[in-house]
């Protein structure tokens, strides 16, 4: 079964964008994935074609009107997961991202100007995710993000699913480093124990190299792993 992604965006233009290139293009050409960005404005009813108005109550800035943007949710609307993309949603993850694409796909809906009236999100029950704590001019680059994460992990688009075990955040921690050829260069040669043969070495070496790594740069993700229950460090505390 395709996955399908809907997209509900004020630039339609902006898809596919990097998602028609490399594994997600080819992934697209199979049929392995669908995706079509429809234009909020469509759904205007007044002859200067408004998604927007001034916010209640004062302030900066334009808000994405209730009725034009439950218009254009109903037009697409199927029961899959609708998402708007935003700073103050929770915090994508791979673990959402494994969920949404083991699903039949998702409906995104891409922010402007201020926000989105609360209204249509409630009546909706819009899950509102964010990428990141910084701010963007529109939900438009978020989605594409989202969608590679997810596209990305449907059955046949990589090559091995061990791949996708071993990356950053499958097992609550971030990646290992990795080295190829020349073993030697620039006066810097690979840790002795990746050549060495010897798997369990390997193996164990990769696991202490990813939790020094994360309990260094994501002490957030290092002591919520612990919280969880997870098994005890391989690597002495500071």
């Amino acid at each position: 079964m395709t996955w399908r992604a809907d997209v509900l965006t004020l630039f339609p233009e902006m898809f596919p964008g990097p998602l028609g290139l490399s594994l997600a293009g080819r992934a697209h050409g199979e049929g392995v994935w669908s995706l079509a960005a429809h234009d909020i404005r469509a759904h205007a009813t007044d002859r200067h074609r408004s998604v927007d108005d001034t916010p209640f109550g004062g302030g900066a800035g334009m808000v994405l009107r209730a009725d034009v943007l439950d218009a254009a949710l109903t037009a697409v609307d199927d029961g899959r997961p609708a998402i708007l993309l935003s700073p103050r949603g929770v915090a994508l993850t791979q673990a959402r991202v494994r969920d949404l694409a083991a699903g039949p796909g998702v409906v995104l809906v891409c922010g402007r100007y201020e926000g989105v009236d609360q209204r249509v999100i409630e009546a909706r029950g819009l899950e509102e995710v964010s990428i990141g704590d910084f701010v963007l001019s529109g939900g438009e680059p978020a989605a594409l993000v989202l969608l590679d994460a997810c596209v990305r992990l449907l059955p046949g688009v990589m090559g091995t699913a061990a791949s996708a075990e071993e990356e950053s955040f499958s097992a609550g921690l971030l990646e290992y480093p990795h080295y190829t050829r020349p073993a030697m260069w620039a006066g810097r040669a690979v840790p002795e124990v990746l050549l060495s043969g010897h798997h369990a070495a390997i193996a164990a070496w990769r696991r202490a190299e990813a939790e020094r790594i994360t309990r260094e740069r994501r002490p957030d993700l290092w002591a919520r792993r612990h919280a969880a229950g997870a098994v005890a460090s391989t690597v002495p505390a500071p």
